[in-house]
């Protein structure tokens, strides 16, 4: 006799949100946990963005920046090359240089790097800023403009300071990455006090931090996927997609460090957990790891 296996059938389905204007990619909308085809739906597949920064990455590791070799000191450069490496459909853009530990440079002319590489890359964009709170109210605003009405996804805004790039985003029509610290009551109340501000939430991506393997990952995991479980029972400040950056939690550890075949699978296989926890996008620095987990992707989102 066969045995039937059960079902989970769930009534609310994860936002869809579009990013890029004129050739836009599209994540969100399951209806089902990963890859769960037999559950619900899962109408698009998540993307692997490969991350470049608008200044050489002098600290990364060997491992790491011989991928890109010489490409690595030209901004623009370094974006098409990777574009090219990887057959990205997104590209995370870090405004890094204007940050004291990366060089100082001046908010004007890192826009103006930014600007280069979305006249030469031409894909949708993921745009973040240096990490410092005072800087990047000052840099992402003018970012934010340059890229009117490109529909690009900028970050990103945490519960103390989410004010200035929700404004930015709202006049500028761009989506914006909600961050929280591995915490579904955090994630909420950011997605939250957003969407008060007039804000769309479902133009709202969830930014839920992770770590690299090792320790805490399966936090990361079990925060992941209540957030999608709740969603799916109809709780519509945590029906947003998410977006991971792997690729900087992962080239910080020895063990990434010590190899580039080591780094590249450490990178895939913090990222493959992720994709299986819910994620939408994931950022990652490796070209080889971007290309290899399209390949994963491809392979789970077979029917």
């Amino acid at each position: 006799m066969a045995i039937e296996l059960a079902k989970e059938k769930y009534s609310s389905a994860i936002n869809v949100v579009e990013i890029g204007a004129g050739s836009p990619v599209s994540i969100g909308g399951e209806t089902a946990l990963p890859y769960l085809f037999k559950e619900g739906d899962m109408p698009h597949a998540p993307l692997i963005a490969p991350e470049v920064m608008d200044c050489e990455p002098a600290e990364w590791p060997e491992p790491l920046l011989g991928a890109y070799g010489a490409a690595a000191k030209d901004p623009v450069k370094w974006a098409k090359l990777a574009v090219e490496k990887t057959n990205a459909k997104i590209l995370c853009v870090r405004l890094q240089s204007v940050h004291p530990d990366w060089g100082n440079n001046s908010i004007d002319r890192s826009v103006s790097i930014l600007k280069a590489i979305s006249a030469e890359v031409k894909k949708p964009l993921i745009v973040i800023g240096c990490g410092d709170d005072d800087l990047d109210r000052d840099l992402l605003p003018k970012a934010s403009n340059m890229l009117k009405g490109t529909n690009s996804l900028f970050g990103i805004a945490s519960q103390d300071n989410y004010k200035t790039l929700t404004v930015t985003c709202l006049a500028d029509g761009h989506s914006i990455i909600a961050e929280s610290p591995i915490d579904i009551n955090i994630a909420k109340q950011v997605n939250i006090l957003i969407a008060d501000m007039g804000f769309d939430p479902k133009r709202i991506v969830m930014h839920p931090t992770t770590t690299s393997l090792g320790y805490g990952m399966e936090y990361v995991y079990s925060i992941m996927e209540r957030a999608r479980l709740a969603a799916f029972i109809g709780d519509k400040m945590l029906s947003m997609p998410f977006i991971l950056f792997a690729g900087q939690e992962v080239w910080k550890v020895k063990e990434a460090k010590d190899s580039k075949a080591q780094g590249v699978n450490w990178e895939i296989a913090t990222s493959v957990a992720m994709l299986q926890a819910g994620a939408d996008i994931i950022v990652v620095r490796h070209p080889d790891s971007a290309t290899e987990l399209t390949k994963y992707i491809e392979t789970m989102m077979k029917r």
